[in-house]
């Protein structure tokens, strides 16, 4: 399903491999393949202010345009931007979308 996946270890990326072996060769479904992807591949990185703003700022992206795209108020992104709130849940999900993949994987 992903192409060269960053394991949380050398045997879960090995577990991976197999996995995505088997599941081109039909053995393996579709869905029991998603398990694998979220069972071996590495958590969702932490965002802080720095982050936040840099990754807004590299995609020319204002906060009211950034908010609406995670589906959030401009006062959230704002305070993420101060360091008085961090993304957590889907937000911080999203930001790593976005940030690996780029905008066009949440348009």
């Amino acid at each position: 399903m992903t192409n060269e996946p960053k394991s949380k270890s050398r045997l879960l990326q090995a577990v991976h491999e197999t996995a995505r072996d088997l599941h081109r060769l039909g053995f393996i479904d579709k869905r029991k393949m998603r398990q694998y992807d979220a069972l071996c591949l590495e958590p969702v990185h932490e965002y802080d202010a720095e982050k936040v703003r840099a990754l807004r700022e590299r995609l020319h992206l204002s906060q009211a345009v950034l908010a609406s795209v995670l589906n959030t108020s401009v006062s959230t992104v704002r305070k993420w931007e101060v360091g008085d709130k961090k993304p957590s849940g889907p937000s911080q999900k999203l930001l790593d979308l976005i940030e690996r993949k780029g905008l066009e994987a949440v348009l």
